[in-house]
């Protein structure tokens, strides 16, 4: 299961880190790269997160190997949100364009979460994942509140 899952991480991180290597073709492509990352992000944090809230039996193992894959998804996403890609239709708000410091400073904030909860998840602590799981879900909710249309 190990060395499964460290294959899907790597071809994963290929196939979304070649399109930000080089400027993307269109603007859809940038879109499309952005929602792919966040994507699989979120379904490895929203594991880890129902294993904190009870809803799925807890899995040490699991929950590292999700939150480390979290966390290094949640580095992707950003180079797919460059100038021009606020035309294609997402939920992105025209505030991240208008506001980027701020939405950067999100990103970062985020960033440094998902990494705290890398770090509580190879602990196998519980109690640690509870803590991390409800601050890094803090920091995607305030993104998502200012940046995100419903």
């Amino acid at each position: 299961m190990k060395k499964y899952t460290a294959c899907l991480l790597a071809v994963t991180a290929f196939t979304l880190a070649a399109p930000a290597s080089a400027q993307f073709a269109k603007a859809e492509d940038a879109v499309k790269y952005r929602q792919s990352a966040l994507f699989v992000m979120q379904q490895n944090f929203g594991r880890v997160a129902g294993m904190a809230a009870g809803k799925i039996p807890f899995d040490a193992k699991v929950a590292g190997d999700s939150a480390a894959v979290a966390e290094f998804m949640s580095k992707l996403p950003w180079a797919g949100f460059g100038p021009g890609t606020d035309k294609p239709e997402s939920k992105a708000k025209p505030e991240i364009w208008a506001n980027k410091a701020k939405f950067d400073d999100n990103a970062r904030k985020m960033e440094a979460e998902m990494a705290k909860l890398a770090v509580a998840a190879k602990s196998g602590n519980l109690d640690s994942i509870k803590v991390a799981v409800s601050a890094t879900g803090g920091a995607c909710k305030s993104c998502h509140d200012d940046f995100r249309a419903k």
